[in-house]
């Protein structure tokens, strides 16, 4: 991308305009929250509940400031999960010399990877009843069969390159050859993927939590919040608003962050190299571009040598 169609600096603060906003009221809102007010009708606006009250009579703003923490927590849980076991599965099967061992790596991953991902969370929701920790692990789970193949196809033309075999000849652990030189290689792959995959684990917790899983149904949690207050969206809006812009900003913020410092980085422009000139030949008095001087003696003519000539 040419630094004239590359998004400047200005692209940068909004991501962080965006995201800044849902990921305090995450993480510092239960330090605001207070302790909870007596209950008022449901939907209802005034009577000291700024953004009025839900379904349940509960001060909205409050239930905001709790909401947030599980979501966000639980994402980045479930995305750092996920990455702790998709790139050293990915390393091993772009690494290995031994067809069986990738096969082995690779193909349970692929039976997983054909089972869509919210329907294996309900089936196991429909056995089990996951709490938060349990959400977190199962939606890392459905990610990190795509998350081992984004990493091996990231890792697999820096494994191949003649320096990976150098490293070997000299001795040097596994560990080494795979973080530090072919993980490092394909490092700016792998956190465009990680910007991508937060959004969609940050969508995928909040559907979850939205059709009831991992979540109480009364619970503090901004998808729940959407979910039991859907009734009264005409009635009182602000319930299902706030909590559904929370969640909107929180993953387009996340997208859009990544991507602009990853662009951001691309525009760094490279030191130009300066081109070295030779200086131009003094004017003579005359103003006459003056005649360079002869490097090149004229060659001897064969046959004659220095005693044959007179002149010498």
């Amino acid at each position: 991308m040419s630094p004239r169609t590359a998004p400047g600096p200005g692209r940068f603060t909004l991501a962080l305009l965006i995201i800044t906003v849902p990921l305090l009221l995450a993480l510092l809102g239960p330090l605001f929250a207070g302790e909870p007010g007596p209950r008022a009708a449901s939907f209802t606006l005034g009577g000291g509940h700024w953004a009025g009250t839900d379904f349940v009579g509960r001060d909205v703003w409050r239930q905001v400031l709790l909401g947030g923490r599980p979501v966000v927590l639980t994402a980045l849980a479930a995305t750092a999960l996920a990455y702790a076991a998709a790139i050293p599965l990915g390393l091993i099967g772009a690494l290995t010399h031994r067809g069986w061992l990738e096969e082995l790596v690779m193909r349970p991953l692929d039976v997983l990877l054909a089972v869509p991902s919210l329907l294996f969370i309900l089936l196991v929701a429909a056995v089990l009843t996951p709490g938060a920790v349990g959400l977190a692990l199962l939606v890392a789970l459905v990610n990190i069969p795509d998350a081992v193949r984004a990493v091996r196809a990231a890792t697999a033309e820096a494994a191949a390159r003649p320096a990976v075999e150098a490293l070997r000849m000299q001795g040097e652990t596994w560990w080494r050859t795979a973080v530090g030189y072919v993980g490092r290689s394909a490092l700016r792959t792998l956190a465009a993927d990680a910007g991508v995959r937060l959004t969609g684990v940050l969508y995928l917790v909040a559907t979850a939590a939205f059709l009831g899983v991992g979540a109480e149904p009364d619970a503090a949690d901004w998808a729940v919040m959407v979910d039991r207050n859907r009734t009264g969206m005409f009635v009182q809006p602000w319930a299902v608003l706030l909590p559904a812009v929370l969640i909107m900003a929180l993953t387009m913020g996340t997208n859009l962050l990544f991507d602009a410092a990853l662009t951001q980085r691309d525009r760094t422009p490279k030191r130009n190299r300066r081109e070295v000139r030779p200086a131009p030949a003094p004017a003579s008095p005359t103003g006459r571009t003056p005649v360079p001087p002869a490097t090149d003696r004229t060659p001897p003519t064969p046959g004659r040598d220095e005693k044959s000539n007179p002149c010498i």
